[in-house]
């Protein structure tokens, strides 16, 4: 009888055993350790901003609604009054007037080198202001696309455009005095409305194609109505061809502004974007950046 019920419990032991095995190699009773959230990255920028672009869920803030001057940030929305024209046509030319080299000379400020007296396409002018932050080429798209008998009302217009779709697209913090980002002192936004403005900017397929490009040669038509090739055109934005997967978008820098960049790169068919304002230095604008897009794309993991 000892016997017996020795060898029942001897089955029922092993069974149990056997039971806890199974339950362990299911995972019943073992659950993985979570794995540890992304420590938040220190940047040198003021103001910072990284959202995930597919439904704008918000990544990473630093005094993100902070009002901050953009300097050539301002150009996005330079492009994109441009590029929201109805009937566009990017092949239209412009004459590049003596007004623009003077205003170059008079702000000592970047330019595209356009020469006086060249015409060129709205779609060379878009290159000439996104990639070398040519404020010639800001001041001729504003001076086209602005309404008026005279270049000043025509660019005043034009900035009450840059305005106006800041409103529509619900910046509440952002306003323009200038077309290049060279102001009066009213010309301010924020990380977080910058980086919206860009996502919305993003849509555009003529702008996503030329914020992500590094060089271009532009040929224009001399006053002669011969065929000149400019000097290349190298974009400012460090992270292309040095951050995996960036896509755009613009830098700026000024004395008030300091050094800003609005970035974006796409990994694995997911989009982070977002803006670093009054950082340190060039170098740093452009590690601050890698920075965010780094936690941005391990906080999506």
């Amino acid at each position: 009888m000892k016997t017996g019920i020795q060898g029942i419990r001897i089955r029922r032991a092993v069974g149990a055993a056997v039971t806890t095995g199974a339950l362990f190699a299911t995972g019943a009773l073992y659950s993985a350790p979570a794995q540890a959230a992304p420590a938040t990255p220190t940047i040198t920028a003021k103001g910072g901003f990284v959202m995930n672009n597919a439904n704008g869920r918000t990544l990473y803030t630093k005094t993100a609604d902070t009002r901050r001057s953009t300097g050539s940030t301002t150009k996005i929305m330079t492009a994109l009054v441009v590029l929201k024209q109805s009937n566009l046509n990017l092949d239209a030319k412009y004459t590049v007037p003596m007004a623009a080299s003077d205003y170059i000379v008079s702000k000592n400020a970047s330019s595209a080198g356009l020469i006086v007296g060249d015409k060129v396409t709205v779609r060379q002018l878009l290159y000439g202001l996104m990639l070398p932050s040519g404020c010639d080429a800001a001041f001729a798209l504003a001076d086209k696309f602005g309404t008026g008998s005279t270049r000043a009302a025509r660019q005043k217009s034009f900035i009450g455009k840059m305005n106006a779709t800041a409103k529509s697209l619900g910046l509440k913090n952002t306003h323009f005095d200038s077309f290049d980002g060279i102001g009066s002192g009213n010309n301010y936004s924020t990380p977080r409305d910058l980086t919206k403005l860009a996502s919305n900017a993003m849509k555009n397929a003529t702008f996503r194609t030329v914020v992500k490009t590094q060089k271009y040669t532009a040929k224009t038509i001399t006053k002669s109505g011969g065929t000149r090739t400019m000097p290349t055109w190298t974009n400012t934005n460090a992270l292309l061809g040095t951050y995996s997967g960036a896509i755009g978008v613009k830098t700026g820098s000024g004395p008030e502004s300091k050094f800003c960049l609005v970035f974006a790169a796409t990994r694995n068919g997911k989009t982070v974007i977002g803006t670093v304002l009054a950082s340190t230095s060039k170098d740093t604008r452009t590690s601050d950046a890698k920075k965010l897009l780094n936690y941005g794309f391990a906080k999506l993991g």
